[in-house]
């Protein structure tokens, strides 16, 4: 089945946050503590960035949608009194009221291509950078397995393995309770990354995040049931990096799509406020749309679209508000990564957080009937389009942020 790539993120020159900052001479007062990225004062702000992970260079095959800040320095050790330049996971709980305890005893599975050989050793140390507890082999909190459940990994790729870094990371910052089970596919093909998420049910996860994506096809339908028709298992996927436009499998009827925002810190009663990730002149940010071929959920209810419109909720993804990520395989250490990638992981990580899904339940409704519960994302878009909401923030559902972001968990339960 063919599949084209996500077109190369687009970006430019323009500096927002500096990088980490190096260390002070001995004797010296501890240097001031760098802000998490922010923003300029509305809207998204072009950063210069990379894409992980290359096109796909067959029919068949998707793109991770994470990206990699350039303009950031890197390091992998950092110094006393120096922190991680990026959101981390007390910016992330704050600004969508999440509890710093909960979800023990869930189990949230990160689906990924191909091996990232220091996966456990650098998610220690992202959560010892943040004080969050061990999640290990050796206590039970972290697996890793291939396709097929086992131990013979894929070969190594450091463009996933950037992503498969940034996905547990998101994951430990939404619920650093939870279990984490990495199940990485044979490759970046459909029919195997589809056979790890049928292996991550099989492993009791109720809980599963897909961070790719292709364009779709007249095969998606079929894909929809041998891959994502798992009652009772909330499957988050991310809803792409390149601006209005729908990929798969974000288009499932059977799954969670995220979209993404801009987030910065400001004076409201929040504290925080979000816009869409994204420019009217499209190329970059968040996907959304109307798919051409999947079929309309019944608990969706907007009327510009006949068919499975994209996304339903959304977190942050900008990486101009990047998040703070831990990735040494091919790498160096500390970075800001974005994109929808980052979403995916952290609103499955909120669902672990709000409780099991019940058993005949697709999850994906549940946003719908709480919306109150939702930050209503209403400004910002990514392209022009028609019907406008399509690509268009405004009051209630649009397509890049779909009902809005996490205001606490009761969004995500039945």
């Amino acid at each position: 089945m063919a599949r084209r790539g996500v077109p190369a993120l687009l970006s430019a020159a323009t500096l927002a946050i500096g990088g980490l900052i190096a260390a002070a001479p001995a004797g010296a007062p501890p240097p001031p503590v760098p802000p998490p990225a922010s923003p300029a004062a509305s809207g998204s702000t072009a950063v210069p960035t990379h894409r992980l992970c290359a096109e796909p260079a067959k029919p068949g095959y998707m793109a991770c949608n994470a990206v990699a800040r350039t303009d950031v320095k890197q390091s992998l050790a950092l110094g006393r009194h120096i922190t991680p330049s990026g959101f981390g996971p007390a910016d992330l709980q704050g600004a969508y009221k999440l509890p710093k305890t909960g979800g023990s005893g869930q189990t949230v599975a990160i689906i990924d291509a191909y091996d990232d050989p220091n996966a456990e050793k650098d998610l220690g140390t992202y959560r010892k950078q943040y004080g969050l507890p061990d999640c290990t082999t050796a206590n039970g909190c972290f697996k890793k397995v291939d396709q097929n459940g086992g131990t013979k990994y894929p070969k190594a790729d450091a463009g996933w393995a950037g992503e498969i870094s940034l996905d547990v990371d998101m994951v430990s910052a939404a619920c650093p309770q939870c279990h984490i089970l990495l199940v990485e596919a044979n490759s970046a093909n459909m029919d195997d990354l589809g056979a790890a998420v049928n292996r991550a049910v099989t492993m009791g996860a109720k809980f599963v995040s897909n961070s790719y994506g292709g364009g779709e096809d007249s095969t998606d339908a079929t894909s929809d049931e041998k891959y994502f028709k798992h009652p009772g298992v909330a499957i988050t996927v991310s809803s792409g990096d390149s601006g209005y436009g729908v990929e798969y499998p974000a288009a499932s009827q059977y799954v969670t799509a995220v979209g993404g925002t801009s987030l910065k810190k400001d004076s409201s009663t929040r504290g925080w406020s979000e816009s869409v990730w994204g420019t009217k002149a499209g190329g970059e940010g968040a996907g959304s749309g109307c798919s051409q071929y999947d079929a309309k959920p019944s608990w969706q209810k907007d009327t510009g679209c006949a068919k499975r419109t994209v996304a339903d909720v959304a977190s942050v993804a900008d990486p101009a508000t990047g998040l703070a990520v831990y990735d040494s395989y091919q790498a160096s250490g500390w970075n800001v990564y974005g994109g929808t990638s980052a979403s995916a992981p952290f609103i499955a990580g909120v669902y672990a957080l709000a409780g099991a899904p019940g058993a005949s339940d697709t999850p994906a409704s549940y946003p719908y009937t709480h919306t109150s519960a939702l930050n209503d994302v209403t400004s910002g878009a990514n392209g022009s389009c028609s019907p406008s909401y399509l690509c268009t923030a405004g009051n209630g559902y649009d397509g890049p942020t779909g009902l809005g972001t996490p205001n606490g968990t009761a969004a995500f339960t039945k």
